[in-house]
């Protein structure tokens, strides 16, 4: 089996746009980075972001657990369809890596990956964010990606260094197999009476912080 290829890189940096007087609330004033370009050549990546990346929102997402945001490209022609917008570009989603190969399904909470020189782990799934709705003037785009799973996932960086498009991801380490970023997902949206689960997803080391204080609290 192929292994999962890094096909493209996106960064940038919070700006701000609409105006505080606009009527479509789709319009009115905020600040994000959720606009990713790409990257052409190599880039740094760092313990909590990539260069020429940053966050709007660091009270959540200022954390070495959320440093880089991860995406499947095979989800791409899925939503391509679904939304009826072939041109979707990759980044769309706010990722900074795209990833072809792998997916919610196949990555697994706690999985290290190799990829150049960086060094990643998986923390968490991605939880979607009214961003992403407004960032494609779709309402309730972030509730139909907690009902088909389709988010993407969070990375720590374990070793910093340079990283380029295209390349391999290599599996090193998959100490919870059983714990895919979609079977987290599903428990912590759709499960969330299952208390044996809840409390196996929990006690998972790998996993961020705010996801296993999270479930301690509805335990």
């Amino acid at each position: 089996m192929d292994m999962p290829c890094l096909v493209s890189i996106q960064v940038a940096l919070p700006r701000t746009y609409g105006s505080e007087d606009a009527l479509d609330p789709h319009d009115r004033l905020w600040t994000t980075s959720f606009f990713k370009q790409p990257v052409a050549g190599p880039v740094l990546v760092g313990e909590t972001n990539l260069a020429g990346d940053g966050q709007a929102d660091l009270e959540n997402h200022n954390s070495h657990e959320k440093a880089v945001l991860a995406y499947s490209a095979d989800n791409y022609p899925l939503w391509r369809a679904e939304l009826s917008m072939s041109d979707m570009p990759y980044g769309g989603f706010g990722e900074n890596l795209t990833i072809r190969g792998s997916d919610e399904q196949s990555v697994c909470i706690g999985d290290v990956w190799e990829a150049g020189e960086v060094m990643f782990e998986v923390s968490q799934p991605r939880q979607p964010c009214w961003k992403l709705a407004r960032r494609w003037r779709i309402t309730d785009l972030a509730k139909r990606v907690i009902a088909n799973g389709r988010s993407g996932w969070y990375l720590r960086v374990l070793k910093t260094g340079t990283l380029a498009a295209p390349c391999d991801f290599v599996l090193r380490p998959r100490p919870h197999p059983d714990w895919t970023v979609a079977r987290a997902s599903d428990i912590f949206y759709h499960r969330r009476h299952d208390r044996a689960l809840t409390a196996e997803l929990a006690s998972l080391p790998e996993l961020a912080e705010s996801w296993r204080s999270a479930l301690h609290e509805r335990l």
